[in-house]
């Protein structure tokens, strides 16, 4: 806004474009939709925060967090694309937009959930550069209508052409006396949220390689290009050339990221802190999700502090054991509420489901947590997955301590005492890792992890090997083999595994796991394979 007198509106409010006027304030709303918006509502809308705040804000993302400011640089200066992907409810939205709040430049925010189809997109990103709020004086219309990508590409270069000539100019005429809310910089930065979910609305499959040559089409240095996504940039891979967007991985919370994160803005910090003793460890064996975590916690904690008639009382073990007895009861219903998913399947599959996976199910307080995969996969397909997935995850320089020739971990080895500097070396090598995610590995790789973590379950692959037989399969050691290489091919088409491209120096096709934590913790949990032995933790 460029007067005093008009109200202050959010970067959200402003941003949204279905805000219906109510009839008593019409006289009200016809004039704030006289007041035309500046470029200071392309930022954030708020005060700016300082880079220590946006850190304790995001606890255990302090590595995410001054890489994105690192890769966006000073103020003018050009930069690549970035692919911000993760899980859900990591961080990633949230981050990046207080990033900006903390730069304070102009970005324009358009999220993918909402906007569900091609034009929905590209009228609301124009609408924001060409600083048009939808209301009842134009009858809720767009700017512009723009349907076809050969059209969003010629209105959105005269829009950042019209909007980074703005800001340049205000940072002329306020060079010495900068205004609170001015724009920092003459970039224009285009953030594309939820980029998973444009395959869900676009049967043509043009706009995902459209959005990412957007970069090379406009050639325009004060652009910058932003995509966030739930799955990895190897899913997005076309045969379109276009420049590869810089990766920055957000990986899952760790329990004690998630204990950091329930623990900020506490009261009393003791009674909190014995509450998750008591339930973030079975809640972490269903979901990591800060989102639903939270709707759990809330009702529970309320439950966990009835017995207590001071709040700020300092609880002892006495006390922690009779709130915790007081708790327990619920704790079972709660993880049923919110995260069973109830499912009708018909009544044959479920009687063999009951007489096949009998013992999968584990008990917690009375709460079945059951383990099953939702479709079938051989034995010999689960263990290439998890291998697939300790190759993707575990540095290749730790396969000689992880496994031995029994298929486990040696804990007879004496470990020496590791100096500071190798300490150093080593906690640069794993934030390294961190970010740049799911490695790739080669075929001979795979097979010797396979090997290693078969050899210590070989009474259910001899059980599989038994039923093949009785089906007339015959088997070796090259129809072995060939049952891994078919195996591998299968996973490779289910997108549980991709190809990558070939490494130059070893000449050999190189494969990455694409399935989380979550999936091939159920996938060990059915074999009853200890994942946790195996995979490498920060």
């Amino acid at each position: 806004m460029g007067k005093e007198e008009s109200p202050r509106i959010t970067r959200r409010t402003t941003r949204s474009s279905c805000s219906t006027p109510v009839a008593n304030n019409v006289v009200e709303t016809m004039k704030t939709s006289d007041e035309s918006l500046t470029t200071n509502d392309l930022v954030f809308g708020e005060d700016p925060i300082t880079l220590d705040d946006l850190l304790s804000s995001f606890p255990s993302r302090r590595a995410q967090i001054l890489e994105l400011v690192r890769l966006l640089g000073p103020s003018n200066s050009p930069m690549l694309p970035l692919f911000i992907y993760g899980g859900p409810s990591t961080g990633k939205t949230s981050i990046i937009l207080q990033t900006f709040r903390h730069l304070n430049r102009s970005f324009v925010y358009s999220s993918c959930l909402t906007c569900y189809s091609p034009r929905i997109l590209f009228e609301s990103i124009l609408n924001q550069l060409m600083l048009h709020r939808k209301n009842a004086m134009n009858g809720y219309s767009s700017v512009k209508r723009c349907e076809k990508p050969a059209d969003f590409v010629n209105f959105l270069r005269e829009a950042l052409s019209n909007v980074i000539n703005n800001l340049m100019g205000n940072s002329g005429k306020l060079n010495t006396k900068r205004l609170v809310g001015q724009a920092h910089g003459n970039t224009v930065y285009l953030i594309f949220d939820n980029l998973e979910l444009v395959r869900a609305w676009d049967k043509s499959s043009t706009i995902l390689p459209f959005l990412f040559n957007l970069y090379d089409v406009l050639k325009m240095p004060e652009l910058g290009l932003i995509f966030v996504s739930n799955t990895s940039p190897d899913t997005y891979y076309s045969s379109m050339g276009y420049i590869e967007p810089v990766p920055v991985y957000f990986p899952d919370y760790t329990e004690d990221d998630l204990r950091q994160i329930f623990m900020r803005n506490q009261a009393n910090r003791k009674v909190y802190s014995s509450f998750l003793d008591v339930v973030l460890r079975p809640f972490c064996r269903i979901t990591r999700r800060v989102d639903e975590l939270s709707t759990a916690f809330a009702p529970l904690f309320a439950k966990y502090c009835e017995p207590l008639s001071d709040l700020g009382v300092v609880p002892r073990e006495e006390l922690k054991r009779r709130l915790f007895s007081h708790l327990q009861p619920h704790i079972a219903s709660s993880l049923n509420e919110v995260f069973k998913i109830s499912s009708q399947p018909s009544p044959e599959a479920e009687s063999n489901k009951e007489m096949k996976q009998k013992g999968s199910r584990r008990r917690f307080a009375g709460c079945e947590e059951i383990d099953e995969l939702d479709f079938h996969m051989s034995t010999s397909a689960k263990y290439l997955l998890i291998s697939a997935f300790l190759a993707s995850r575990n540095p290749a320089t730790l396969d000689a301590s992880l496994f031995d020739s029994m298929g486990g971990f040696d804990n007879r080895k004496r470990k020496r005492k590791s100096s500071q500097k190798s300490l150093e070396q080593k906690e640069t090598a794993e934030q390294e890792l961190l970010m740049k995610g799911p490695g790739t590995f080669p075929l001979e790789r795979l097979l010797a992890i396979f090997q290693c973590i078969t050899s210590v379950a070989e009474g259910s692959i001899d059980e599989e090997e038994q039923e093949n037989e009785g089906l007339g399969v015959q088997r070796g050691d090259g129809g072995l083999m060939s049952d891994v290489l078919l195996q591998l091919s299968s996973l490779c088409n289910a997108n549980f595994i991709i190809k990558g491209g070939s490494c130059p120096l070893e000449g050999s096709t190189r494969y990455r796991s694409t399935v989380s934590e979550e999936m091939v913790l159920k996938v060990a949990r059915s074999l009853k394979f200890p994942l946790s032995k195996y995979l490498y933790r920060r």
